[in-house]
């Protein structure tokens, strides 16, 4: 019979997702959930001990005379397997993490943990587009591109204006879309490239580049503004950097204040766990709501890495066949070669005959 310990692991085994707060590093995010997750295995009560047979050696009163033994069985606990012996029972839970999120960004943070770790590989190879709120402030520029680096340029920006902004993102969205379309490897006088761009389901084949998908401004209000960012293969670094460009393309300059990730794939912010949630009952719920876009995710991996090896297979098979097709062709080559060598040296004996006899 399995303890509550090991019930309890079972149900670890999925995808959830936390709020990583701003200042933190993840790796700090990952040890306090492990933490936590083995406090709660290793507070679970210890099953009930297995019982031995112990024979106790009986007396046989003052007035008996006689001198056997008498011996008496009783089941008694052992305690080989006491946690006080043992130990804890568990030493180790390894919690995984998606798309990481560095210390001055915040938002929603993909963890696994039990067999959910191989179904994060899927996810960190998959083009899922992440949405990010990206806070910037007007008037100066920094060393790294945040408020709190050194600044190096201060400047003015009351020329900014809401619809100069929103023309400066289209134009930036625009040159993101033609990347997007070369990158997509989709021939754009098909079918499917047009029934693709409608959807909204081109995505980046291979290594790319950072893609923005969608951009556009939510807040403006001079020095401050927030952007609303869709992208793939993006990092915090370009982020924040592409708040330093949109304040170039506007004559001024702009720093980053605030990078929050809103979603990452199906994994949006509302069902994202806070700091007072990251127990074992919490996770174990989070898991359970997300196992059926954890099955969709893992279904979708195998499907490409099967795809994959098809493709593999097929493109080796090509290269076989054209190599026999190349070694065959150079083989005829070389029989026509040879032939027209043996006609050659033939023919000049049958003219001199020729003449001879005429």
């Amino acid at each position: 019979m399995t303890s509550q310990a090991v019930r309890l692991f079972r149900k670890m085994d999925g995808l959830f997702a936390v709020y990583k707060p701003q200042g933190v590093h993840w790796k700090h995010v990952r040890d306090s959930i492990e933490s936590n997750l083995l406090k709660a295995l290793n507070s679970c009560p210890p099953p009930a001990p297995q019982l031995a047979v112990q024979f106790q050696l009986l007396s046989g009163g003052e007035n008996s005379s006689s001198k056997d033994v008498v011996l008496s069985p009783s089941m008694v606990p052992t305690l080989a397997d006491h946690p006080l012996v043992t130990g804890p029972q568990f030493h180790k839970v390894h919690v995984g993490v998606g798309h990481r999120l560095d210390a001055f960004s915040s938002g929603v943070l993909v963890l696994g943990v039990g067999k959910g770790n191989g179904v994060l590989e899927h996810l960190c190879k998959s083009h899922v587009t992440r949405d990010y709120t990206l806070e910037g402030e007007f008037g100066k520029a920094t060393d790294n591109f945040t408020h709190t680096g050194r600044v190096i340029e201060k400047t003015t920006y009351d020329h900014v204006t809401l619809d100069k902004l929103e023309r400066v993102l289209a134009m930036i969205q625009g040159a993101n879309q033609k990347a997007l379309i070369m990158y997509s490897q989709v021939d754009l006088h098909t079918q499917e490239a047009y029934e693709l761009a409608v959807r909204g389901l081109l995505y980046p084949h291979g290594k790319s580049p950072p893609i923005l998908t969608g951009l556009r401004c939510i807040h403006f209000n001079p020095p401050h503004f927030t952007l609303e960012v869709q992208c793939v293969n993006e990092t915090q670094k370009y982020l924040r950097k592409l708040i330093h460009e949109v304040g170039l393309e506007l004559r001024t300059s702009a720093v980053c204040s605030g990078v929050r990730r809103t979603r990452d794939g199906p994994f949006k912010v509302e069902n994202a766990l806070t700091r007072q949630h990251w127990t074992a009952g919490s996770i174990i719920q989070a898991i359970a709501h997300f196992s059926k876009a954890t099955r969709k995710i893992r279904k979708s991996g195998m499907y490409k890495q099967t795809a994959g090896q098809l493709n593999s297979s097929a493109q080796v098979q090509e290269q076989t066949r054209s190599q026999t097709e190349q070694i065959n062709q150079e083989h005829v080559e070389l029989s026509s070669s040879t032939s027209d060598t043996v006609v050659d040296r033939e023919t000049p004996v049958t003219l001199s005959e020729g003449r001879t006899k005429h």
